[in-house]
This record gives structure tokens, C-alpha cells and sequence, in this order.
């Protein structure tokens, strides 16, 4: 945080990593199945990506899209996704878990974090679908949460600046529908010195047979041939607001 503040960019892919890091993030939220929010990506893709940027790569562990109450099986399973994204060099861990009233999981969060040490963890956008975010955020920092991911329980982070200005000045950081039109107003907004985004454009695909019958995905799904992947220049422009402010 040489700047004063830290630009953290969501990727899927090796491309958006590099293009992340071109652009000036200062670390990497690793995922798959963005269209869901983020998934856990698969352990090939961490590897590669470690060996092609150097800014620190912290991975998502989340077994499925949906809700964050997850049985005695998720749970295995990601207690095993964290004991590899450690082994192949992750720099930290992104999850989260509720009850089914909407309270931070404590016991759970308790065993994955224990298997997560001592690497730094961050909690995810489940603290947007929690009953009472102040008291949840208080919960988080006693269990030893390093940083929080919410647009204030809100749509967007901008929507959600008002919560997220209380937030932050404990361990919040930002994010949700940040873009180089609301930045200024966000971080201005929040005081916060870190702040997370994707700044994502569509890249057209380069196959040149192309069957407009079939889709691979559910309907919602983006189209076959149009790839989403970090802008450079998008990075580039939500830094230098950044910096401008900070």
C-alpha cells in the first residue's frame, strides 16, 4: 500500500490476472463462476497464475453458487479446497458462512479458519445477506477476519455508502458495482483505503465457426462467444482516480 490504499481486481482467468496486474492491482481475488458471484477456482488455474504475476493471489473457497448455508459435506469440501490453494501457493483465503437465520457461522468460520492459518483471510460478499451487519462485523473481528467484502448491504457500493462509511473504519472494504463513474464518490465516501472491483470488458472470441443453435449454459449464461477478462486500461483508470483521492 505504497499509494496510501490498495486496489484489489476479482479475476477468472490467467489473462484477467496479468491484465489485473498491469494495471496496477495491488492483489488478486481468484475465482471461478463469476456470473455466480465466485466460486472456487481449480487449483491449474492458481498454479498458472502464480507463475505469472508476482502481486499477492488470494482465492475464493466457495463450493457452489446460492445461498452460504452449506451441509457437512460443502464443508469437507472446503476444507480441502484450502488445504490445496495453500499447497499450490494461494497468499490467503476468501469465504464466508451463515446460519439459516442470517448470523455469522461462527463455528464453522472457527474450523476453516483454523485450517486456513496462518495465512490472512478475507470474508466475502455473504456479509451482504447477514440479519444485523454491525453486529456481524463485530463478530468477524473477534473471530480474526482480516478484511470484509460489502456494498453496505446494498445493490451496489454506492447504494451502500452509508453503511459501508461506518464499516470501514474498522475492517470493510468496498466493493460491488465499482466503476471509473462512481469511484471518486465511493472512496470519498467510505474512507476506506482499500477498495475491489473486476473492470471487466467483453472481448470477442476468436472462433470462426460458430453454431448460434446451441448454448453451453442456462439462458441467463454470457453468450459463447464473447469473453469476459480485466481491462487494463479500465485498472489503470480506477488507480489513478485512486490515487488522485488517496
Amino acid at each position: 500500500m505504497d499509494d496510501g490504499f490498495l486496489m484489489e481486481v476479482c479475476v477468472d482467468s490467467v489473462e484477467s490476472a496479468v491484465n489485473a496486474e498491469r494495471g496496477g492491482a495491488g492483489r488478486i481475488e481468484l475465482c471461478a463462476g463469476l456470473v455466480e458471484g465466485g466460486t472456487t477456482p481449480s487449483m491449474g488455474l492458481l498454479q498458472v497464475v502464480k507463475q505469472c504475476v508476482r502481486v499477492p493471489v488470494f482465492v475464493m473457497i466457495r463450493p457452489r453458487g446460492g445461498d452460504f448455508l452449506y451441509s457437512d459435506r460443502e464443508v469437507e469440501v472446503m476444507k480441502a479446497d484450502i488445504r490445496l490453494a495453500k499447497l499450490h501457493g494461494a497468499d490467503g483465503l476468501v469465504f464466508g458462512a451463515l446460519t439459516e437465520d442470517g448470523r455469522i457461522d461462527t463455528e464453522l468460520c472457527t474450523a476453516l479458519l483454523a485450517v486456513c492459518r496462518p495465512l490472512p483471510v478475507t470474508f466475502h460478499r455473504a456479509f451482504d445477506m447477514v440479519h444485523d451487519p454491525l453486529v456481524a462485523l463485530e463478530t468477524l473481528i473477534s473471530l480474526g477476519f482480516e478484511r470484509v467484502l460489502t456494498s453496505g448491504c446494498d445493490s451496489s457500493a454506492l447504494e451502500g455508502l452509508s453503511l459501508i462509511k461506518r464499516l470501514a473504519e474498522q475492517v470493510s472494504v468496498p466493493r460491488g458495482g465499482i466503476t471509473e463513474r462512481n469511484l471518486q464518490r465511493i472512496l470519498e465516501g467510505s474512507t476506506a483505503s482499500e477498495f475491489h472491483c473486476s473492470a471487466r470488458s467483453a472481448r470477442d472470441s476468436g472462433m470462426k465457426f460458430r453454431n448460434p443453435n446451441v448454448a453451453m449454459g442456462a439462458s441467463f449464461s454470457a453468450p459463447e462467444y464473447s469473453i469476459k477478462v480485466a481491462d487494463v486500461a479500465k485498472v489503470r483508470t480506477l488507480n489513478a482516480i485512486a490515487k488522485n483521492i488517496l
